[in-house]
């Protein structure tokens, strides 16, 4: 388990940004792609930040990790 996780403030992204991360996403338990999550919350550990939600098909926990580094 990662120690240090800071949990952070998705709404702070652009709105543009924001729907595409909520859109583009992967299930496990649907095994389908761009089913988009709910009830997002996004977080940072030293190493990644990532996205936590809900599934909308399925309602299970989806996660998306965000690269941030610039090219």
């Amino acid at each position: 388990m990662e120690d240090n996780i800071i949990e952070r403030s998705f709404t702070d992204r652009p709105q543009d940004e924001q729907e595409a991360l909520l859109t583009y996403t992967w299930c496990n338990y649907c095994m389908e792609v761009d089913l988009g999550m709910q009830n997002v919350k996004e977080y940072q550990s030293e190493d990644r930040v990532w996205l936590e939600g809900d599934c909308i098909k399925c309602n299970n926990k989806v996660i998306t990790e965000i690269d941030e580094t610039e090219d």
